[in-house]
């Protein structure tokens, strides 16, 4: 029996590769240099046409529904056409640059939901609870926030993620879930408030 032996690539064909995607960075790089000086609509449709889907599939895979996914992605594209002028290529190449854009705009979103929470009759204590943005703002990378999330409660990132990520309104999470609204609006302060034990450094550790 004739078994063919497995191919490799030569170094030269690596090299190749690397090459086509060095220079593919480097004309995205030019790309959001020319969105910057002349707010060429061809270039920033070129970089949305490579991009967009891109970060649509990075937020799927996190939990969002389609029709999410793409608002976020376009959302995440029209800040990078308006702050195009901010792009410096010796800092970071241009994928770089947007998925921290995109990166940063997620966790945006999720602040401003975290503050639409409605406040409960009996307010907490300093030392008892924190605000949910202040919660996220010591979460300074999505990272965190997944291995935060990976501690919850199921029923927990259950409600987190369908307010969160989906963008569910509380209504419809209730009916989803066959829970009472309170109960709904109930466990999701409980976990915000989870997460603030979580992500808040210990006084030891930062002593």
């Amino acid at each position: 029996m004739h078994v063919e032996a497995p191919s490799f690539a030569s170094p030269e064909q690596r090299v190749g590769v690397m090459s086509d995607e060095a220079e593919g960075a480097l004309e995205h790089d030019r790309l959001i240099e020319a969105v910057a000086l002349r707010r060429d609509r061809e270039a920033f449709a070129r970089l949305f046409e490579h991009f967009a889907p891109r970060l649509k599939a990075w937020l799927m895979k996190s939990g969002a529904t389609a029709a999410a996914a793409e608002d976020f992605a376009q959302d995440a594209m029209l800040t990078v056409w308006r702050k195009a002028d901010l792009f410096d290529a010796r800092k970071a190449r241009a994928a770089t640059w947007i998925f921290t854009i995109a990166r940063n705009r997620r966790l945006d979103m999720l602040r401003r939901d975290a503050r639409a929470l409605p406040t409960p009759e009996i307010e907490p204590t300093e030392d008892e609870a924190m605000q949910p943005d202040a919660i996220l703002a010591m979460a300074d990378d999505a990272r965190r926030v997944r291995e935060a999330l990976s501690r919850l409660k199921p029923d927990q990132v259950e409600v987190l993620r369908l307010a969160f990520f989906m963008d569910s309104p509380h209504s419809e999470i209730a009916q989803r879930l066959d829970l009472p609204l309170g109960t709904v609006k109930s466990r999701i302060r409980n976990a915000m408030i989870k997460l603030r034990t979580i992500l808040e450094p210990s006084e030891e550790a930062s002593r």
